[in-house]
């Protein structure tokens, strides 16, 4: 069995990959920002209409703020995740 060099993953590629994880985690993360504010989507939401119980937690302003949060989070890891590896 003959031994292979280790292939070099082109630079284009990894490039490409970067903008895609950056793009994804910042849409999510504005979506994860914005969905507990949203009438349309919060309050109206089946899963919240199914299970009452559960609705008059999600309607508390600290569980939408806990949840703005995280979507934050995700914004501030993907603009790191894009300013670090900006020359590379």
């Amino acid at each position: 069995m003959a031994d292979h060099p280790p292939q070099r993953i082109p630079r284009w590629l990894i490039r490409a990959e970067l903008f895609l994880r950056v793009t994804l985690r910042i849409y999510i993360g504005l979506a994860v920002c914005y969905a507990p504010w949203s009438p349309l989507f919060w309050d109206q939401n089946p899963l919240f209409v199914q299970f009452p119980t559960l609705s008059i937690y999600a309607a508390n302003g600290a569980v939408r703020g806990i949840i703005s949060g995280l979507g934050l989070l995700n914004l501030w890891i993907a603009l790191k995740d894009a300013f670090r590896h900006r020359n590379g």
